[in-house]
């Protein structure tokens, strides 16, 4: 028996293996509304054997989106959508999760085949600091105390939208520049009040939006927190830093830390490599004593399995390798000599 494909748990959701769909931002919603093609594309890698399928980053307001095609849970209408997709998800035997997102000054911009450009709809984005992404970006506004506070209100009415759709997971999206990971750097959070400067205050908004969502998830369903471990450029967030932040979520109660890095600047020279944010999530792991998450990279069965079995992480989250195969993982368990179900559908061409 592979640990790739062992029975995970937290809390008391069990997860029938450790192979995780990372959310992959798809631009194909109006109004934040899911539709058939999200029930496709999600649905398919719950048929193609994942132990966790994660909606993309879903605004948790209009202005919280990337684009203007992004998904949203800021209303009733797509949480109803969401349901038969969450049903459908369960129903192959995959636990359904959702990342609950806030681009900041990312925000406001077309979808990537669009050249990313700032879309004819677009809006003013928020932010912790009136600094731009890049010269091409649009001119963010510096949230205000009160629209701070309305920030983790936002986040916990998308929670509960969340819990009603019935979803088993949330995360809290804290990392690739957006709003949250935009506070805890001192690249992009040049606020002189309770908001910045010091590493506590970085932390304050972040903390308290993943307090507040972990206060509304029932207790025995785990909640996740993406972050970027680095920002890969010198005076900007490190890896001391989250590790620093990893505790303190581990005392709110998260669960899991889903270690990625980068995304905060356009010009942050990020060394890609197979595994090459693998030793995030080890670190986190070991000096946090919280369970984590691998991403980046990962794309062969024995890459996954040596990542698992050697304890470097408890799980791996794959994102593009889904895209070109969402049936990975029962090829991988076949390479792998494990043994895990097929679609009875499928069965007839189970080698």
């Amino acid at each position: 028996m592979t640990r790739l494909f062992s029975e995970f748990k937290l809390r008391e959701l069990s997860f029938r293996n450790r192979v995780f769909v990372s959310p992959m931002c798809q631009y194909s919603a109006t109004d934040g509304v899911p539709n058939n093609w999200h029930l496709v594309h999600l649905g398919s890698r719950a048929v193609g054997g994942a132990g966790l399928v994660m909606v993309e980053a879903s605004g948790v307001c209009p202005e919280g989106r990337i684009s203007p095609l992004d998904l949203g849970l800021w209303n009733d209408t797509q949480r109803d959508a969401f349901k038969p997709i969450v049903q459908f998800i369960k129903e192959q035997g995959a636990v359904a999760a959702i990342q609950l997102a806030h681009a900041g000054r990312k925000a406001s911009v077309d979808a990537p085949w669009n050249d990313g450009k700032a879309p004819d709809k677009g809006w003013v984005p928020l932010a912790p600091s009136a600094l731009p992404f890049s010269p091409d970006s649009p001119m963010p506004r510096a949230l205000t105390k009160d629209e701070i506070a309305s920030v983790v209100r936002q986040f916990t009415d998308s929670a509960q939208r969340a819990l009603d759709a019935g979803f088993d997971v949330v995360e809290v999206h804290m990392a690739h520049g957006y709003l949250l990971h935009e506070f805890l750097s001192p690249l992009t959070n040049r606020r002189d009040d309770d908001y910045g400067g010091s590493l506590e205050n970085r932390m304050r908004l972040p903390l308290a939006v993943a307090k507040a969502v972990r206060d509304l998830w029932p207790k025995h369903l785990p909640v996740f927190v993406r972050i970027s471990a680095t920002d890969w450029v010198d005076g900007g967030w490190d890896l001391a830093q989250s590790v620093e932040l990893s505790k303190r979520l581990k005392e709110i109660g998260i669960d899991l830390i889903d270690c990625s890095s980068g995304g905060l600047t356009p010009d942050a020279q990020i060394p890609a490599a197979p595994n090459f944010q693998v030793p995030f999530a080890t670190e986190i792991r070991k000096k946090a004593n919280i369970a984590t998450g691998a991403v980046g990279l990962i794309t062969e069965p024995h890459q996954a399995e040596e990542i698992i079995s050697n304890g470097l992480a408890d799980v791996v989250l794959m994102a593009r390798e889904f895209l070109r195969s969402p049936y990975w993982p029962l090829h991988a368990a076949r390479r792998l000599n494990a043994e895990i179900a097929w679609p009875r559908q499928y069965l007839r061409a189970k080698p």
